[in-house]
């Protein structure tokens, strides 16, 4: 299996800024003792923190899926979740009896996760299913305390490995991945949607791609219960593929319907290689990102500095194009995240922050990477630019993902270790002061709203802790809670249909009021 976690970087996070803004807020080393495989960090409605990989486990008893399992010797589901101060909440282990990589996973609207991965096992340990043949994909539905709700393996006597999982407007779930010489296929390597309801019931599946080597990276949702799929393609047309290649590899991006149906799809590149990595959605559109090594040709009508370049397409809803723009660093560089601010409302697009490494096309030396931000506007214009810098970092470092919060400080998930082999992983909050104030914040926000069995309460000043209270319209209060944190979640289970009232008031004398309705 091509393993998809080795985009390397000198997490040098670890610990001087050029930028003097920027600062630690805090720092969660998890230690391990073998070759951990970091994937991504999905943060929950109320921006605590779920960091999901793959682990071969030193300590069993640790607590897996199941109890009393023993360990299987190879690569398991590996899940940690941390609060907002960065504190461990749980940890758990998912096994099969042979290996199995955790790719991706998404913090439900009603609270729990769904996980995504590759499974090279048979039925036993935690796995309740047969393996189909070959990979398979195993996907496990939790709740918010790690607990299983429902698992699927799904698959075919072809090998498929998944890559990215959303949730759509009706609570159901798209799976993205790809399946390899697949007897339904089109080419060496295509593209694989599944379409599943909320109970993990298959309700389609398709199989999308030219007749050469495609590859999807990322999935996002859009606003009409669809998906939005990032492909790296090296296709021309055929098979399901309407668009022609421009060189060696293009970026490829096909819009879905709420019933898995295509659209649309676009094809943009140069005579050269150009690799997407994610998309991002805007207030009226799409932005789709990734390196480029290609000139002024094909379609790009931008061309590189030097080496490898950043290059982003923004579209509008029906796949027209808005702007293109590249951007450049140095050397390789390498996209790893991109995030859109958007006003207090939701309704507008203020701009777009990225952030991604440089890497030396040579030897790496012990300064050649350097994780770098970079502020757009709307047009994708540059507004700022700015490193971090790695003078006490490990030998053998690696970012693997990096997530804006909604109150505008930043989450890096990597790697570390002096050892090839006994990797770390690292999770650091950074408080950034510019980005700070590019982000519109109310004085309290509350989602969903109509609201069912769960609210969240968003408190946008600072303050160390806060009372929250929910009265009923006629003045009665019927909860109050303690919180130190900017989002909590209210339990609105037993309250009859209607309108209320939370009411927040800090230690720093801060006071501010919401309607909130029961549906």
């Amino acid at each position: 299996m091509k393993k998809n976690y080795t985009l390397a970087l000198a997490l040098s996070v670890f610990l001087n800024f050029s930028a003097q803004e920027t600062e630690v807020a805090w720092q969660r080393d998890i230690k391990s003792s073998t070759q951990d495989f970091l994937s991504q960090v999905t943060t929950t409605i109320d921006q605590q923190y779920l960091i999901t990989g793959s682990s071969i486990q030193s300590n069993p008893s640790i607590g897996s899926g199941t109890s009393n399992q023993k360990q299987n010797n190879g690569y398991d589901f590996h899940l940690v979740k941390l609060n907002q101060q960065g504190q461990e909440v749980w940890e758990k282990y998912f096994s099969g009896n042979n290996h199995d990589y955790l790719s991706a996973s998404i913090a439900s609207q009603e609270g729990g996760f769904l996980l995504a991965g590759t499974s090279y096992s048979g039925k036993g340990l935690d796995k309740k299913d047969e393996s189909k043949g070959g990979s398979d994909l195993w996907l496990i539905r939790l709740s918010e305390f790690g607990d299983q709700i429902w698992q699927k393996t799904l698959g075919s006597a072809s090998d498929e490995e998944a890559r990215s999982v959303i949730q759509t407007t009706d609570l159901g779930f798209f799976v993205a991945g790809n399946v390899q010489n697949s007897a339904k296929g089109h080419g060496s390597k295509d593209v694989l949607i599944i379409k599943l309801d909320k109970d993990g019931k298959e309700l389609s599946q398709s199989i999308l791609g030219g007749k050469g080597l495609d590859e999807v990276e990322k999935m996002i949702p859009t606003k009409d219960g669809g998906a939005l799929l990032g492909i790296y393609s090296r296709s021309g047309v055929g098979g399901t593929k309407k668009t022609e290649n421009y060189g060696e590899g293009d970026f490829h991006i096909i819009k879905l319907d709420k019933n898995c149906k295509v659209q649309w799809e676009k094809n943009y590149g140069g005579t050269a290689d150009d690799h997407l990595r994610t998309l991002a959605l805007t207030s009226n559109g799409y932005v789709i990102g990734g390196e480029s090594r290609s000139e002024i040709s094909g379609n790009k009508t931008v061309g590189i500095e030097e080496k490898t370049d950043l290059w982003l397409v923004a579209l509008d809803e029906k796949g027209n194009e808005q702007w293109q723009k590249s951007y450049n660093f140095g050397g390789r560089d390498v996209l790893m995240g991109m995030s859109v601010l958007h006003s207090a409302d939701d309704k507008n697009t203020k701009g777009v922050l990225i952030g991604g490494y440089t890497q030396s096309e040579e030897r790496i030396k012990a300064d050649d990477e350097k994780f770098w931000m970079l502020y757009l506007d709307q047009n994708g214009n540059e507004q700022w630019r700015k490193h971090v810098k790695g003078e006490s970092s490990k030998r053998e470092e690696r970012l693997s993902d990096i997530k804006l919060n909604r109150d505008g400080s930043i989450i890096l998930a990597g790697t570390s270790a002096d050892t090839l082999g006994e990797e770390n992983w690292k999770i650091i909050k950074l408080g950034d002061k510019q980005i700070d104030q590019l982000i519109e914040k109310q004085d309290i926000k509350i989602y969903p709203n109509p609201v069912s069995d769960y609210a969240y309460v968003e408190i946008g000043f600072d303050f160390k802790e806060a009372d929250i209270m929910l009265y009923d319209m006629g003045g009665r209060q019927l909860q109050s809670l303690k919180t130190k944190n900017k989002v909590t979640k209210i339990n609105t289970q037993n309250l009859i249909q209607g309108a209320y009232l939370v009411t927040v008031k800090t230690d720093t004398n801060k006071t501010a009021n919401a309607k909130i309705i029961k549906k």
